[in-house]
């Protein structure tokens, strides 16, 4: 598990400037974030190093990342960003 400062870092890290992304990787991480296993928590932090063109796409499910640890967090955040939340 990440520490306080290192959380805050990925939130911060989450902000990419592009509307689009900040829509899906913000909520997630402030909603989702804490309550992955330690595996899914590093994923998530190596996601953040792709470009964003990249993570435009993987969202919008044109297609999907090469590398099955992010095709994992990928699916994994478009399946939170497409359930209802209260």
């Amino acid at each position: 598990m990440v520490s306080e400062n290192e959380f805050k870092r990925i939130c911060w890290a989450c902000r990419r400037g592009m509307l689009e992304l900040d829509l899906v990787m913000v909520p997630y991480v402030e909603g989702r974030f804490r309550d992955l296993d330690a595996d899914n928590q590093q994923r998530f932090i190596s996601l953040l190093e792709c470009e964003d063109t990249d993570l435009f796409s993987w969202f919008l499910g044109r297609n999907l990342p090469e590398d099955p640890d992010l095709a994992i967090i990928v699916d994994d955040i478009n399946t939170f960003t497409k359930t209802p939340r209260s």
